[in-house]
Protein backbone atom coordinates (compact mmCIF):
# COMPACT_ATOMS: atom_id res chain seq x y z
CA UNK A 1 0.00 0.00 0.00
CA UNK A 2 1.16 3.77 -0.08
CA UNK A 3 1.18 7.23 1.27
CA UNK A 4 -2.48 8.29 2.02
CA UNK A 5 -3.03 7.05 5.55
CA UNK A 6 -1.80 3.41 3.38
CA UNK A 7 -4.26 3.39 0.96
CA UNK A 8 -4.80 5.67 -2.13
CA UNK A 9 -6.63 3.31 -4.52
CA UNK A 10 -10.09 1.87 -3.79
CA UNK A 11 -12.25 -0.50 -5.58
CA UNK A 12 -15.90 -0.93 -4.87
CA UNK A 13 -17.75 -3.61 -6.50
CA UNK A 14 -21.86 -3.55 -6.72
CA UNK A 15 -22.71 0.24 -8.34
CA UNK A 16 -26.37 0.51 -6.82
CA UNK A 17 -26.70 3.22 -4.58
CA UNK A 18 -25.04 1.68 -1.42
CA UNK A 19 -22.13 1.32 -3.59
CA UNK A 20 -22.10 4.41 -5.53
CA UNK A 21 -22.95 6.34 -1.88
CA UNK A 22 -19.81 4.77 -0.83
CA UNK A 23 -17.94 5.41 -3.76
CA UNK A 24 -18.83 8.70 -3.78
CA UNK A 25 -17.49 9.65 -0.40
CA UNK A 26 -14.25 8.02 -1.26
CA UNK A 27 -14.04 10.41 -4.34
CA UNK A 28 -14.62 13.40 -2.62
CA UNK A 29 -11.64 12.13 0.12
CA UNK A 30 -9.59 12.37 -2.74
CA UNK A 31 -9.24 8.97 -3.72
CA UNK A 32 -8.77 7.33 -7.06
CA UNK A 33 -12.01 4.91 -7.17
CA UNK A 34 -13.01 2.34 -9.17
CA UNK A 35 -16.63 1.01 -9.45
CA UNK A 36 -17.11 -2.45 -10.66
CA UNK A 37 -20.42 -4.61 -11.16
CA UNK A 38 -21.91 -6.99 -13.23
CA UNK A 39 -20.52 -5.65 -16.01
CA UNK A 40 -19.08 -2.61 -17.79
CA UNK A 41 -22.51 -0.99 -18.67
CA UNK A 42 -23.82 -1.16 -15.65
CA UNK A 43 -20.83 -0.04 -14.14
CA UNK A 44 -20.73 2.98 -16.45
CA UNK A 45 -24.33 3.61 -15.77
CA UNK A 46 -23.43 4.05 -12.13
CA UNK A 47 -20.45 6.16 -12.60
CA UNK A 48 -23.07 8.36 -14.80
CA UNK A 49 -25.76 8.49 -11.84
CA UNK A 50 -23.42 9.05 -9.50
CA UNK A 51 -21.77 11.91 -10.79
CA UNK A 52 -25.28 13.57 -11.91
CA UNK A 53 -25.92 13.07 -7.70
CA UNK A 54 -22.96 14.87 -6.86
CA UNK A 55 -24.06 17.58 -9.40
CA UNK A 56 -27.24 18.20 -8.04
CA UNK A 57 -26.07 18.03 -4.42
CA UNK A 58 -23.43 20.75 -4.61
CA UNK A 59 -26.18 22.73 -6.71
CA UNK A 60 -28.76 22.40 -3.50
CA UNK A 61 -25.68 23.39 -0.91
CA UNK A 62 -25.53 20.03 0.47
CA UNK A 63 -21.96 19.42 -0.82
CA UNK A 64 -19.07 22.24 -0.60
CA UNK A 65 -18.17 23.69 -3.55
CA UNK A 66 -15.93 21.66 -6.14
CA UNK A 67 -17.41 18.75 -5.38
CA UNK A 68 -18.99 17.62 -8.25
CA UNK A 69 -15.39 18.03 -9.62
CA UNK A 70 -13.96 15.62 -7.62
CA UNK A 71 -16.05 13.21 -8.17
CA UNK A 72 -15.24 13.21 -11.49
CA UNK A 73 -12.22 13.07 -11.67
CA UNK A 74 -11.43 10.57 -8.87
CA UNK A 75 -14.17 8.23 -10.11
CA UNK A 76 -13.96 5.64 -13.25
CA UNK A 77 -16.10 2.86 -14.59
CA UNK A 78 -14.17 -0.46 -14.63
CA UNK A 79 -14.82 -2.65 -17.32
CA UNK A 80 -14.88 -5.71 -14.83
CA UNK A 81 -14.31 -7.20 -11.23
CA UNK A 82 -10.82 -7.95 -12.19
CA UNK A 83 -9.92 -4.76 -13.64
CA UNK A 84 -11.35 -2.72 -10.92
CA UNK A 85 -9.86 -4.58 -7.76
CA UNK A 86 -6.10 -5.66 -9.40
CA UNK A 87 -4.54 -2.41 -8.92
CA UNK A 88 -6.82 -1.19 -5.21
CA UNK A 89 -5.21 -0.69 -1.95
CA UNK A 90 -8.91 -1.23 -0.27
CA UNK A 91 -11.61 -3.17 -1.95
CA UNK A 92 -15.24 -3.15 -1.09
CA UNK A 93 -17.58 -5.61 -1.53
CA UNK A 94 -21.48 -4.21 -2.04
CA UNK A 95 -23.74 -6.58 -3.48
CA UNK A 96 -27.43 -7.50 -2.32
CA UNK A 97 -27.71 -8.94 1.22
CA UNK A 98 -27.27 -12.49 -0.33
CA UNK A 99 -25.01 -14.95 1.06
CA UNK A 100 -24.46 -16.70 -1.75
CA UNK A 101 -23.83 -14.10 -3.69
CA UNK A 102 -21.43 -12.35 -1.21
CA UNK A 103 -19.53 -15.59 -1.41
CA UNK A 104 -19.05 -15.56 -4.62
CA UNK A 105 -18.10 -11.83 -5.33
CA UNK A 106 -15.99 -11.99 -2.49
CA UNK A 107 -14.04 -14.91 -4.10
CA UNK A 108 -13.82 -12.94 -7.45
CA UNK A 109 -12.40 -10.04 -5.75
CA UNK A 110 -9.74 -12.22 -3.74
CA UNK A 111 -8.59 -14.46 -6.66
CA UNK A 112 -7.95 -10.92 -8.87
CA UNK A 113 -6.96 -8.29 -5.99
CA UNK A 114 -3.30 -8.27 -4.76
CA UNK A 115 -2.50 -10.45 -1.95
CA UNK A 116 -1.82 -7.40 0.92
CA UNK A 117 -5.09 -5.54 -0.64
CA UNK A 118 -7.94 -4.98 1.94
CA UNK A 119 -10.99 -6.54 1.53
CA UNK A 120 -14.12 -5.40 3.40
CA UNK A 121 -17.56 -6.18 3.04
CA UNK A 122 -20.27 -3.85 3.18
CA UNK A 123 -22.76 -6.64 4.70
CA UNK A 124 -25.75 -5.31 6.96
CA UNK A 125 -26.16 -8.48 9.24
CA UNK A 126 -24.18 -11.58 7.97
CA UNK A 127 -21.25 -12.60 10.28
CA UNK A 128 -18.16 -11.95 8.81
CA UNK A 129 -17.27 -15.33 9.96
CA UNK A 130 -19.65 -16.80 7.62
CA UNK A 131 -18.39 -14.95 4.38
CA UNK A 132 -14.29 -15.42 5.66
CA UNK A 133 -14.11 -18.51 3.79
CA UNK A 134 -14.43 -17.00 0.11
CA UNK A 135 -11.21 -14.48 1.04
CA UNK A 136 -7.82 -15.63 0.56
CA UNK A 137 -5.51 -14.43 3.41
CA UNK A 138 -8.60 -13.93 5.62
CA UNK A 139 -6.62 -11.53 7.98
CA UNK A 140 -7.31 -8.67 5.54
CA UNK A 141 -10.90 -8.85 5.33
CA UNK A 142 -13.54 -7.27 8.00
CA UNK A 143 -16.96 -6.41 7.81
CA UNK A 144 -17.12 -2.14 7.05
CA UNK A 145 -21.03 -1.52 7.15
CA UNK A 146 -22.02 1.52 5.53
CA UNK A 147 -25.62 3.16 6.63
CA UNK A 148 -27.36 4.72 3.70
CA UNK A 149 -27.38 7.44 2.26
CA UNK A 150 -23.88 6.73 3.25
CA UNK A 151 -22.55 10.75 1.90
CA UNK A 152 -24.85 11.93 4.83
CA UNK A 153 -24.99 8.96 7.21
CA UNK A 154 -22.05 9.68 9.39
CA UNK A 155 -21.76 6.17 11.28
CA UNK A 156 -19.66 2.93 9.83
CA UNK A 157 -19.62 0.18 12.21
CA UNK A 158 -16.14 -2.06 11.68
CA UNK A 159 -16.47 -5.77 12.18
CA UNK A 160 -13.14 -7.65 12.39
CA UNK A 161 -13.28 -11.73 11.46
CA UNK A 162 -12.22 -14.29 13.29
CA UNK A 163 -9.05 -13.84 11.43
CA UNK A 164 -8.74 -10.35 11.01
CA UNK A 165 -5.46 -8.90 12.04
CA UNK A 166 -5.70 -6.04 14.59
CA UNK A 167 -2.99 -3.66 12.24
CA UNK A 168 -5.93 -3.87 9.63
CA UNK A 169 -8.93 -2.62 11.64
CA UNK A 170 -6.68 0.17 12.79
CA UNK A 171 -6.22 1.06 8.64
CA UNK A 172 -9.32 0.63 8.11
CA UNK A 173 -10.52 3.05 11.05
CA UNK A 174 -7.97 5.65 9.84
CA UNK A 175 -9.69 5.61 6.45
CA UNK A 176 -12.93 5.51 7.50
CA UNK A 177 -12.10 8.60 10.04
CA UNK A 178 -10.09 10.07 7.23
CA UNK A 179 -13.12 11.09 5.22
CA UNK A 180 -15.30 12.32 7.96
CA UNK A 181 -17.23 9.47 9.30
CA UNK A 182 -17.40 8.03 12.63
CA UNK A 183 -16.09 4.34 12.83
CA UNK A 184 -17.27 2.34 15.58
CA UNK A 185 -15.29 -1.44 15.87
CA UNK A 186 -18.59 -4.05 17.30
CA UNK A 187 -18.18 -7.23 17.45
CA UNK A 188 -19.09 -9.97 14.84
CA UNK A 189 -22.40 -11.43 15.88
CA UNK A 190 -25.47 -11.41 13.25
CA UNK A 191 -26.83 -8.07 12.54
CA UNK A 192 -24.07 -6.21 14.57
CA UNK A 193 -25.35 -3.47 16.55
CA UNK A 194 -27.14 -0.78 13.92
CA UNK A 195 -29.45 -3.41 12.43
CA UNK A 196 -29.96 -5.39 15.88
CA UNK A 197 -31.33 -2.27 17.65
CA UNK A 198 -32.86 -1.56 14.70
CA UNK A 199 -34.98 -4.27 13.42
CA UNK A 200 -36.03 -4.99 17.28
CA UNK A 201 -37.27 -1.71 17.30
CA UNK A 202 -39.04 -2.48 13.71
CA UNK A 203 -40.55 -5.96 14.90
CA UNK A 204 -42.10 -4.25 18.48
CA UNK A 205 -43.75 -1.49 15.91
CA UNK A 206 -45.49 -4.03 13.40
CA UNK A 207 -46.47 -5.87 16.35
CA UNK A 208 -48.21 -2.65 17.84
CA UNK A 209 -50.04 -2.13 14.53
CA UNK A 210 -51.05 -6.25 14.50
CA UNK A 211 -52.75 -5.88 17.85
CA UNK A 212 -54.49 -2.33 16.44
CA UNK A 213 -53.00 -0.17 19.14
CA UNK A 214 -51.85 2.37 16.45
CA UNK A 215 -51.48 2.44 13.02
CA UNK A 216 -48.44 3.12 10.99
CA UNK A 217 -48.85 6.68 10.29
CA UNK A 218 -49.70 7.31 14.30
CA UNK A 219 -46.38 4.71 15.48
CA UNK A 220 -44.35 6.87 12.88
CA UNK A 221 -45.78 10.13 14.27
CA UNK A 222 -44.75 9.33 18.20
CA UNK A 223 -41.50 7.90 17.46
CA UNK A 224 -39.96 10.66 15.38
CA UNK A 225 -41.64 12.80 17.70
CA UNK A 226 -40.50 11.64 20.84
CA UNK A 227 -37.47 8.88 21.54
CA UNK A 228 -36.70 9.06 18.46
CA UNK A 229 -36.06 13.19 18.33
CA UNK A 230 -33.59 12.20 21.12
CA UNK A 231 -32.38 9.53 19.85
CA UNK A 232 -30.49 12.05 17.30
CA UNK A 233 -28.21 13.55 19.33
CA UNK A 234 -28.08 10.61 22.08
CA UNK A 235 -27.49 6.74 22.36
CA UNK A 236 -29.86 4.73 24.25
CA UNK A 237 -27.65 4.53 27.49
CA UNK A 238 -27.07 8.59 27.72
CA UNK A 239 -30.89 8.86 27.43
CA UNK A 240 -31.48 6.43 30.23
CA UNK A 241 -29.64 8.10 32.38
CA UNK A 242 -30.30 11.10 32.03
CA UNK A 243 -33.42 10.00 32.57
CA UNK A 244 -32.87 7.91 36.03
CA UNK A 245 -33.01 4.30 36.01
CA UNK A 246 -35.04 3.65 38.43
CA UNK A 247 -37.67 4.92 36.54
CA UNK A 248 -36.38 2.99 33.47
CA UNK A 249 -36.38 -0.64 36.15
CA UNK A 250 -40.14 0.50 37.41
CA UNK A 251 -41.58 0.95 34.17
CA UNK A 252 -40.06 -2.11 32.76
CA UNK A 253 -42.16 -4.05 35.78
CA UNK A 254 -45.12 -2.80 34.65
CA UNK A 255 -44.43 -3.46 30.43
CA UNK A 256 -43.58 -7.03 31.84
CA UNK A 257 -47.36 -7.02 33.46
CA UNK A 258 -48.78 -6.27 30.47
CA UNK A 259 -46.52 -7.87 27.76
CA UNK A 260 -44.42 -10.87 29.61
CA UNK A 261 -40.94 -12.00 29.56
CA UNK A 262 -40.19 -10.01 26.80
CA UNK A 263 -39.90 -6.38 28.77
CA UNK A 264 -39.00 -7.93 31.57
CA UNK A 265 -35.66 -6.12 33.54
CA UNK A 266 -32.46 -6.61 32.29
CA UNK A 267 -30.59 -8.26 34.90
CA UNK A 268 -27.60 -5.84 33.97
CA UNK A 269 -30.50 -3.01 34.81
CA UNK A 270 -31.79 -4.18 37.93
CA UNK A 271 -28.16 -4.74 39.74
CA UNK A 272 -26.99 -1.39 38.51
CA UNK A 273 -30.38 0.36 40.31
CA UNK A 274 -29.57 -1.99 43.35
CA UNK A 275 -25.99 -0.83 43.49
CA UNK A 276 -27.61 2.60 43.75
CA UNK A 277 -26.16 4.15 39.90
CA UNK A 278 -29.08 5.63 39.02
CA UNK A 279 -27.55 7.60 36.40
CA UNK A 280 -27.05 11.41 36.05
CA UNK A 281 -28.91 12.09 39.51
CA UNK A 282 -26.17 10.10 41.13
CA UNK A 283 -23.24 10.44 38.72
CA UNK A 284 -23.37 7.22 37.48
CA UNK A 285 -25.43 4.82 35.80
CA UNK A 286 -24.45 2.47 32.84
CA UNK A 287 -22.32 5.56 32.02
CA UNK A 288 -19.88 7.71 34.39
CA UNK A 289 -20.87 11.23 34.45
CA UNK A 290 -18.38 14.20 35.26
CA UNK A 291 -20.45 15.80 38.30
CA UNK A 292 -18.58 19.26 37.65
CA UNK A 293 -20.17 18.97 33.95
CA UNK A 294 -23.35 18.27 35.38
CA UNK A 295 -25.03 21.52 34.26
CA UNK A 296 -23.18 21.58 30.90
CA UNK A 297 -24.31 18.68 30.02
CA UNK A 298 -28.22 19.70 31.00
CA UNK A 299 -27.70 23.00 28.86
CA UNK A 300 -26.35 21.45 25.96
CA UNK A 301 -28.87 19.14 26.28
CA UNK A 302 -31.59 21.74 26.04
CA UNK A 303 -29.80 23.98 23.14
CA UNK A 304 -29.34 20.26 21.25
CA UNK A 305 -33.44 20.06 21.38
CA UNK A 306 -34.31 23.31 20.88
CA UNK A 307 -31.53 23.61 17.95
CA UNK A 308 -32.90 20.40 16.60
CA UNK A 309 -36.74 21.70 16.98
CA UNK A 310 -35.87 24.89 14.67
CA UNK A 311 -34.61 22.54 12.01
CA UNK A 312 -37.28 20.50 11.34
CA UNK A 313 -39.81 23.96 11.84
CA UNK A 314 -37.31 25.20 8.90
CA UNK A 315 -37.60 21.39 7.05
CA UNK A 316 -41.09 21.12 7.53
CA UNK A 317 -42.77 17.64 6.54
CA UNK A 318 -41.31 14.88 4.44
CA UNK A 319 -43.16 15.30 1.21
CA UNK A 320 -45.32 12.51 0.15
CA UNK A 321 -45.57 11.11 3.89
Amino acid sequence: MSSKGHISTIAVVGSGYMGGGIAMVFALGGYAVALADADAQTAEQARARVNGEAQALESQGLLADGSARLVRENLTAAASVELAVQGADYVTEAVPEELRLKLDILGQIAAAARPDAIIATNTSAIPIGKLAPAVTHPDRFLGVHWMNPAPFIPGVELIPGPATASPIVDIVEDLIRGVGKVPARVADTPGFVANRLQFALYKEAVRIVEEGTATPEQIDTVVSNTFGFRLALFGPFAIGDMAGLDVYESSYRTLEQAYGDRFSVPASLAATVAAGRLGLKSGRGFLDFDSAERESLLAYRATAYARLSQLRAELGSAPGL
